[in-house]
């Protein structure tokens, strides 16, 4: 079975020492990158601007905005795809840890950017006062929260699908616990892990207005970067800015594709559980580039020598497979307690908050909101299925099919919201239309990629034998769906449809209250609840909010999405 493990990585390390054609166009990149780099370190240290007031309209300082957003992007995916790896990991190992981990994964996936925002930018801005460092490491942390949870649903969804066949094969060359989630586990996670990359960098261009922008009762905060620039255009209606900044953010967008993300989906073909070669493969330019770099290889050796050092050492032995008994452990039991003190304790300090402050009406209102938004959640991830699922697939096993889409795919993926309310705010006022219907597009706007990406994925790992196996027995039409392709990318839909239902609760702090200058139109909402008191600074009624929308996540968790799970992990898995 050609299943190669990560230590090859390099696969085109130097042969020596001269170097070739292709550095002359890698090295400069990589200089570049730690130059970048370096220079916005060096602007850390500087005092903080309050308000837009480090922000101008005129188009040339776009350049260095898109620059620093990116970088900014770039380090919050770093962090998310190390959380990941950390958080996915322990939910996939451990039977306590998973009951725990995975209903909280889908609640912290579902607060809102703002809800982040409202409680730790006073946090970060008090760790380093008056200094630009502490604005930048709370548009980081922003940035975080738009990005890793849907890279942590895909890392646990591949670990509990891995099939049994690769699991016994290891078992057979004896691999400790270290070297089978480094050569199988992670492998075959890897086509799933780097396509909830790039919508977890399309996420974060969706938000990066709330997260450069940042507005919080008094305390206004506007970094340097292509996000502020556009609130700013927006706060004064100048269109023409407007245009500017989409023209910034699509060119920095497709540079990440070509420069990034192309290269790393044609870098993991190597990791397709099949027996036969696909007929056609994802191509990169650019990672033939990289691969005939030799000084580039040469310097980056130590690296992936580093790397098969750390295979080899002599870690635990792997555990054996958990099995899941009838009665309950004393482990179990000492578990569940801790656990209910704390939920008793977090209860008993929301009583109060609610009996002193707010009032048991207002929470009432606000579960009814939450149950508005709750609708609007369902119609649209089902939507998003309907449409994206037979289009991903078709996309997903065609790869020429998949290089032509795959920028298009990230450009729309990472189009802000904020981008259409000029059109949507004056179209709603023009024609006087019902915010409530007419806003829950925009819903679909920063959801529908979700599905999207991960159906794509899914296609894309989908060996290629049993495609072959599936024309020998002429399925075709609807038993073709049912028997083979279903089945076979069910994990990958699954975890589509509860990242974009988590990014719908997200996105209804953006798609229920829509502000055009002075003019501002809100959907009866949670999203719209939460955006106007965080707005005011209402700290009580914001935590209230994301109480209730935390509620209505974990609910469907527990009566829609876990059962879903258990049906992928028993019965639809590639063994």
């Amino acid at each position: 079975m050609r299943f190669p493990g990560l230590s090859a990585v390099m696969p085109g390390a130097a042969r020596g020492l001269g170097a070739s054609r292709a550095d002359l166009i890698v090295v400069p990149l990589v200089l570049a990158v730690l130059l970048s780099l370096g220079w916005q370190a060096t602007r850390l240290a500087e005092p903080l601007d309050t308000g837009f007031a480090a922000v101008s309209l005129a188009p040339g300082p776009l350049v260095g905005y898109a620059l620093r957003t990116t970088l900014r992007m770039v380090v919050g995916l770093v962090l998310s795809i190390v959380f990941a790896l950390v958080y996915g990991t322990a939910a996939a190992k451990s039977r306590r840890a998973e009951r725990v981990l995975i209903p909280l994964l889908d609640v912290l996936q579902s607060v809102p950017v703002l809800g982040y925002v409202a409680v730790f930018i006073t946090f970060f801005l008090a760790l380093f006062p008056n200094r630009q460092i502490g604005a930048e490491l709370a548009v980081v942390f922003a940035l975080f929260t738009s990005q890793a949870w849907n890279l942590a649903f895909s890392l646990h969804q591949s670990l509990t699908t891995v099939p049994a066949d690769l699991r016994e094969a290891a078992r057979a060359f004896r691999f400790n616990a270290w070297r089978v989630f480094w050569r199988l586990e992670l492998p075959f996670a890897m086509p799933g892990l780097i396509w909830n990359a790039m919508l977890s960098m399309a996420g974060g261009w969706f938000f990066v207005v709330a997260s450069e922008a940042i507005t919080v009762g008094d305390t206004r905060i506007a970094v340097p970067g292509v996000g502020s620039y556009l609130a700013l255009a927006i706060a004064r209606q100048d269109l023409v800015a407007i245009g500017w900044a989409a023209l910034a953010m699509s060119a920095a967008i497709l540079t990440l594709d070509q420069l990034l993300f192309r290269p790393l989906v044609a870098w993991t073909e190597r990791f397709k559980a099949e027996h036969s070669a696909a007929a056609q493969r994802h191509g990169s330019w650019a990672l033939d580039l990289y691969r005939r770099a030799r000084l580039a290889n040469w310097a980056a050796r130590p690296v992936a020598a580093a790397a098969r050092l750390a295979l080899r050492l002599p870690w635990p032995a792997a555990r054996p497979a958990r099995v899941r008994v009838g009665g309950v452990a004393a482990g179990d039991i000492v578990w569940y307690l801790v656990l209910g003190a704390v939920l008793v304790n977090v209860g008993r300090q929301a009583y109060e908050l609610i009996a002193a402050d707010l009032g048991w009406g207002e929470v009432l209102w606000v579960i009814l909101l939450g149950g508005r938004t709750a609708m609007r959640v369902a119609l649209v991830t089902l939507a998003a299925l309907v449409l994206w699922v037979p289009l991903g697939v078709a996309i997903g096993l065609r790869p020429r099919l998949a290089r032509a889409a795959q920028p298009v795919a990230q450009l729309l993926a990472s189009f802000p919201a904020n981008l259409l309310f000029p059109p949507a705010a004056l179209a709603i006022v023009h024609w006087r239309l019902d915010p409530d219907l007419w806003l829950t597009g925009l819903f679909l706007l920063g959801s529908q990629w979700y599905v999207a990406f991960n159906a794509i994925a899914g296609a894309a790992a989908f060996p290629a034998e049993l495609r072959e196996a599936a024309r020998a027995f002429r399925m075709r039409g609807g038993m073709w769906w049912r028997r083979v392709m279903l089945p076979g990318i069910y994990p990958y839909i699954l975890t589509g449809a509860v990242t974009a239902a988590g990014a719908c609760w997200n996105a209804s702090i953006v798609a229920e209250f829509v502000s055009w200058g002075d003019l501002t139109i809100e959907a009866h909402g949670l999203g719209a609840y939460i955006a106007h008191w965080t707005a005011a600074g209402d700290l009580g009624r914001v935590a209230l909010g994301i109480a209730v929308m935390s509620r209505f996540v974990a609910l469907s968790n527990r009566l829609v999405w876990r059962p879903l799970y258990n049906v992928a992990e028993r019965h639809w898995r590639l063994d």
